[in-house]
């Protein structure tokens, strides 16, 4: 941020200053928009939306708890995974259930004008398929998780946070936190293991 720090950018927009919130929805909205459509490759553009949507409200509503331990942008993945996942729990109740998943919102959001921007340039079909298809094992895999292991894994592979950002995302050292994530790694390539159906060791890497 150049000319005005986070911490600056915040205050204002606890105070209400619709600038503030544009510029803040102008620097993140894109990113959680990316986040969530990597978290849960499956999803349609729709979908990341509403999650986006979904997503910000919450940050609306609940900037007033934000702890500035952190940084924003982690703050903002860390709603966005949980909303990603509520979304996710919906969608799999109502085929349960036998009624109809949420009608989604179309491209914009009405009131900020901005819309989540998701990688477009993409595979050929093929590839994309299988992309898909190992990226929706990832997230049945990552549920099964306990929650600590599926937030440093979130964290680390779908925000992209160093070792050091997780550390005080989470009040770890750097040693704390690679020697954590390669257990949590770890129970995750077990859980993957059983899943893909050749038998071939889901392998990751720290």
């Amino acid at each position: 941020m150049s000319l005005e720090t986070e911490a600056q950018l915040i205050a204002r927009c606890r105070h209400g200053d619709e600038e503030a919130w544009d510029r803040l929805f102008d620097l993140h909205y894109g990113a959680a928009g990316r986040f969530i459509f990597q978290l849960s490759p499956g999803l349609s553009r729709e979908d990341v939306e509403e999650i986006c949507q979904e997503t910000f409200l919450a940050v609306i509503r609940n900037l007033h708890c934000f702890k500035a331990g952190s940084r924003l942008q982690t703050w903002v993945f860390r709603i966005a995974a949980n909303k990603a996942r509520d979304y996710h729990q919906r969608q799999q109740a109502a085929k349960r259930g036998g009624g109809l998943a949420p009608l989604s919102l179309h491209a914009e959001n009405p009131e900020t004008g901005l819309a989540p921007d998701p990688p477009s340039s993409l595979p050929g079909p093929d590839t994309l398929l299988l992309q898909a298809e190992r990226g929706a094992q990832v997230a049945r895999a990552l549920e099964q998780l306990d929650a600590p292991c599926r937030e440093m894994i979130e964290l680390r592979f779908f925000a992209d946070l160093s070792y050091d950002e997780i550390g005080a995302e989470l009040n770890l050292n750097s040693k704390t936190v690679g020697s954590r994530l390669g257990k949590c790694l770890g129970h995750l390539e077990k859980i993957m293991s059983k899943m893909l159906r050749d038998g071939e060791s889901a392998r990751f890497t720290v």
